[in-house]
């Protein structure tokens, strides 16, 4: 049973799966009780804490989808319990888009990305931002690693569901961080020629 797929699969979606064949396919992720929300397991936390950023997607009161960037250190997206995810929310170019959508809609999507391995996770719920100075415990226990700036709330999502995307189309990209190692290994190599280049070079009587 998928609750995300319960959720996203709505009457025009299902007629458009009826019409393109996949209806069958996608038949078996709609068994299930209808009203329980997906719960978070270990896969699903080791994988958001290994993310530097995500996509949050929130509505406007005119309909309208909103997406933003949220990125930090490795962690700072943290899963607090099978059912809830947390983050101190930084400012930024003080639009304030996502948190004046979410006070008419609490619902969002956000979706975790590892570009270097091809994975995506989506993630289905509802948000809600809070004062962390009201909430000091929360606050604690989501604060250890976190983005650099001035923190003006702390969003905590309640999970509704999840899905694991398959890697079909997902561009392979790597940060720096991923590529360090190779990247160290390559300049080693540089160095090591540079140095080699130079002494025949001498032996040579060349100048540089």
């Amino acid at each position: 049973m998928s609750r995300y797929a319960q959720v996203a699969f709505t009457h025009h979606v299902r007629r458009v799966q009826e019409e393109r064949g996949s209806a069958s396919a996608m038949e078996r992720l709609l068994a299930g009780n209808a009203g329980r929300a997906d719960r978070m397991g270990a896969v699903e936390a080791e994988f958001i804490a290994a993310r530097d950023g995500f996509y949050l997607a929130t509505v406007s009161e005119t309909g309208w989808p909103y997406i933003q960037f949220r990125g930090g250190p490795p962690g700072f997206v943290h899963v607090l319990d099978e059912a809830t995810l947390a983050f101190l929310d930084v400012r930024g170019n003080r639009q304030y888009i996502t948190a004046g959508n979410l006070r008419g809609n609490d619902r969002v999507s956000l979706f975790f990305m590892d570009y270097a391995r091809r994975t995506r996770l989506k993630v289905l719920g509802r948000a809600e931002l809070r004062d962390p100075g009201e909430f000091p415990d929360l606050r604690g226990r989501s604060g250890d690693t976190r983005t650099e700036g001035h923190v003006e709330s702390l969003l905590v999502v309640t999970v509704e569901g999840f899905a694991w995307n398959c890697a079909k189309h997902i561009t392979p990209r790597f940060s720096e961080a991923e590529l360090a190692g190779t990247l160290d290994r390559v300049h080693e190599r540089i160095t090591e020629l540079e140095q080699e280049n130079r002494e025949l070079r001498a032996r040579l009587g060349l100048r540089d």
